[in-house]
């Protein structure tokens, strides 16, 4: 009888107080207009794939409309490249010694 533990009720009990404070703080959002349109997480019949979806579609209409255009040629060659890879190595641990050695 060692090895038997007393159930326990809490998490069932929170996940239930969870469930009604997230009901009612939806409501109160959606009742008086508080949550923006452009917010996807936490609302219903909403997701990232909605999110990603909206952002391609407004980019391919700038693009479309001649409201915006992308040279990533022009964005590449204005990064500072020794700062932008010393710093990418650091991350896996190579240190400004190392690199020295890789760029010669």
């Amino acid at each position: 009888m060692t090895n038997y533990r007393p159930v326990c009720l809490i998490t069932t009990f929170s996940k239930v107080l969870e469930k009604i404070i997230y009901d009612r703080l939806i409501k109160h959002f959606q009742i008086n207009s508080i949550q923006l349109e452009e917010q996807f997480g936490c609302r219903t019949s909403s997701s990232t794939e909605k999110a990603a979806f909206k952002l391609i579609d407004e980019i391919l209409n700038a693009l479309n409309h001649k409201m915006m255009e992308v040279d990533l040629q022009e964005a590449f060659d204005c990064v500072n490249h020794d700062i932008f890879f010393l710093s990418k190595l650091e991350i896996y641990g190579i240190t400004e010694t190392a690199y020295k050695l890789i760029k010669s």
